[in-house]
């Protein structure tokens, strides 16, 4: 009977571990809940990953520069940078990556699955001045 139970137990645990894998990812639609006169929202699901850890899946951008420790996560492929707007014109299909160090960049037709920490609102980075709504910091990437 313990043994059944201890098997149970595990197994439910299990389960809610699994749960809380998959609770932490996010889709480039899940980013946004719409948008209006003042322009995008972001979605409940981005406010409430506000600050954790998470996991999303795209492509690399082309980076700016080779010796660079960020790059813009896109929904599709692109062939230039997407991140050279203001805020207001931000896209809602990027999201800028901090990387925790300096990694070898991919071609930007691989997919990629990022995992760090995200950050919610407009920021003004102080080293290249470009804007962001969603960043992710202390970030690390693979391939698929």
């Amino acid at each position: 009977m313990k043994i059944w139970l201890a098997v149970l137990l595990c197994l439910l645990f299990g389960v809610q571990a699994a749960h809380a894998e998959t609770e932490k990812r996010l889709s480039f639609d899940e980013l946004y809940s719409g948008g209006g006169a003042l322009g995008l929202r972001f979605s409940d699901k981005v406010l409430s990953f506000e600050g954790g850890r998470i996991v999303i899946r795209g492509f690399m951008a082309p980076p700016l520069k080779a010796d660079s420790d960020f790059f813009v996560l896109t929904r599709e492929p692109v062939a230039l940078c997407p991140f050279c707007q203001s805020d207001s014109d931000w896209p809602d299909n990027i999201l800028v990556v901090y990387l925790s160090e300096k990694e070898r960049f991919v071609q930007n037709n691989t997919v990629i699955e990022v995992e760090g920490d995200l950050e919610v609102g407009s920021w003004t980075d102080e080293k290249t001045g470009f804007v962001s709504q969603l960043r992710l910091r202390n970030a690390t990437f693979h391939t698929l």
